[in-house]
C-alpha cells in the first residue's frame, strides 16, 4: 500500500508515527513505543540563561514562513530518519494545512526551528534543528506558547532525549498516551490563534506562562 498524507494522518490518530532508517533508505518503519515522550504544556522548564536569551530579543519567532527550509535543515545531519519520501509526505501535509513549522530568526538568518503535525488538539512534534545556541530551545518555547494559546491538549515528542528532558519532557506509558491522544482528538484547537507574523509575542507569552518552572 502506498503511503499517502491521509494514511499518515490516520496513523497519527492511532498513535503510530513513521521513520526511515536513513536519508538513503527506501523503507519506512512504523513506531508505537511502549514509553512515549510528551511535553506537558504547563510543565516547560526555562533556565535562567534561556530566559535571558529570550529577553534580549535577539531572536524572532515565526510560524509557517519557510516550512521547506525547516524540514531540509532537520534532515541535514549525519544521521537522520528523514528520507525523500518522508520529505514529500510532510510537504504535502503542510500544503493541506496539517504540518506546521516554527522558525527562529537571527536577523535574516534562519537560526533554528522545528516542525510537526496537528490533528484535533494534538500536536505531534517531528524534528528540530539549531544552528545557533538556544535556537531550538526557543523554537520549542514558541511552539508551547502557541499551542497553549490555541487550546491544544497534547504535545507528542515521540522519544525523550536529554535535551528535551532538560526542558521538561517526560515519558509516559503507551496506555496513558493513548488515553491523552483520544481526548485531544475529540477537541478542537487553533494553531493560528496567534498570528504567524507576531514576532515577539510568542516569547513574552511563554515567559509568563512558565514563570513557575524556571531554574
Amino acid at each position: 500500500m502506498d503511503l499517502t498524507p491521509r494514511l499518515l494522518l490516520t496513523a497519527y490518530a492511532s498513535g503510530v508515527f513513521p521513520m526511515a532508517e536513513s536519508a538513503d533508505s527506501d523503507e519506512i518503519f512504523w513506531f508505537n513505543p511502549e514509553q512515549r515522550g510528551v511535553m506537558p504544556l504547563d510543565g516547560l522548564h526555562i533556565s535562567r540563561s534561556l530566559r535571558k536569551a529570550m529577553r534580549a530579543r535577539r531572536f524572532k519567532v515565526t510560524a509557517n514562513q519557510c516550512f521547506a527550509d525547516v524540514l531540509a535543515a532537520c534532515a541535514n545531519r549525519e544521521e537522520t530518519w528523514i528520507n525523500p519520501e518522508i520529505t514529500t509526505l510532510y510537504t504535502e501535509l503542510h500544503k493541506i494545512g496539517y504540518a506546521h513549522s516554527i522558525e527562529v530568526w537571527d536577523g535574516g538568518t534562519l537560526a533554528g526551528g522545528l516542525y510537526g503535525v496537528s490533528l484535533g488538539a494534538a500536536f505531534f512534534g517531528e524534528s528540530m534543528f539549531s544552528n545557533q545556541s538556544n535556537a531550538s530551545k526557543i523554537a520549542l518555547v514558541g511552539l508551547v506558547a502557541r499551542l497553549g494559546l490555541g487550546g491544544f491538549k497534547l504535545l507528542d515528542m515521540q522519544f525523550i532525549t536529554p535535551h528535551l528532558a532538560s526542558l521538561g519532557g517526560v515519558e509516559i506509558a503507551r496506555e496513558a498516551y493513548q488515553a491523552q491522544l483520544e481526548i485531544a482528538l475529540e477537541c478542537k484547537a487553533d494553531f493560528y490563534r496567534l498570528k504567524a507574523t507576531d514576532t515577539y509575542s510568542l516569547l513574552s507569552l511563554a515567559a509568563s506562562q512558565v514563570s513557575t518552572h524556571t531554574s
